[in-house]
């Protein structure tokens, strides 16, 4: 998880309501997709936070890799407090945002959602640092619960959201959860490439399983021994921490390798 340093401007709690001016964060979203580095894009998630008179930002990315393991990524324009509380206290696994994020494509206030009892603490906490009140903005993609994502505005101040200016809030608060969603994702699919070392010969390995083929077949194609094939597919599975090919190649494909 990431945030700016400790030293960067925070808003304090009693930080006076600054007026949102909605339209003026689509200038910015041409910014996030070519920003070259993690520290930019937090940097522009900030400006957006702040044009559209919030106080602080999240978006927080999950990957299901496996069924019991799940990949948590995030950017972060808010207290260090909150991220530190969020790493610390697992609160990916009780955060009521992120699930809003799973069970529906439709940005809420926060004070619509139903929170369970295990998720009393994190919206109590999170009251506290930043997000008296909240916009949840969910950032879907074709993968549906094995890879989602969600942008999260707060304010210090309660009912901050409740004003006119909810309805295009929301419009280009959906815009925004977009481009940050796409640009995580891509700096994941460096990031796994880099630490992986998968070369383009294991990836398109990957790509004849997505196609069903089997080893035979594969091996009929590259002119080797079907035995060969599936040590390769051995290899490449070391490589993405998976436990077979198929959930190698299940993997290749949430973090659009192939």
């Amino acid at each position: 998880m990431t945030s700016l340093p400790e030293t960067a401007e925070l808003p304090g709690q009693n930080t006076p309501h600054t007026p949102a001016h909605p339209l003026r964060v689509l200038h910015l979203l041409p910014d996030i997709a070519k920003a070259a580095s993690e520290q930019a894009a937090v940097e522009l998630l900030w400006r957006a936070v702040r044009t559209l008179g919030a106080d602080a930002g999240v978006f927080v990315s999950a990957i299901k890799e496996e069924a019991a393991r799940m990949s948590i990524r995030s950017l972060l324009a808010c207290d260090p407090r909150w991220a530190h509380q969020y790493a610390n206290a697992n609160w990916h696994d009780h955060d009521p945002w992120l699930r809003h994020a799973l069970d529906s494509q439709t940005p809420i206030r926060g004070e619509e959602l139903r929170v369970r009892l295990d998720e009393r603490e994190f919206i109590e906490k999170s009251t506290t640092l930043g997000f008296a009140s909240s916009i949840v903005v969910p950032a879907p993609t074709c993968f549906g619960g094995a890879r989602y994502g969600v942008l999260v505005l707060g304010s210090n101040h309660a009912q901050c959201f409740a004003n006119g200016d909810y309805e295009m809030l929301r419009i280009v608060s959906r815009a925004l959860a977009m481009e940050l969603h796409e640009w995580l994702l891509r700096a994941l699919r460096e990031d796994l490439l880099e630490r992986s070392g998968i070369t383009p010969d294991e990836i398109d390995l990957l790509r004849h399983e997505a196609a069903g083929h089997t080893s035979k077949m594969i091996a009929a194609a590259l002119g080797v021994k079907p035995r060969a094939v599936d040590y390769r597919f051995q290899c490449v599975s070391a490589k993405l921490n998976a436990p077979d090919r198929r959930t190698a190649m299940r993997i290749a494909r949430l973090y659009s390798l192939i």
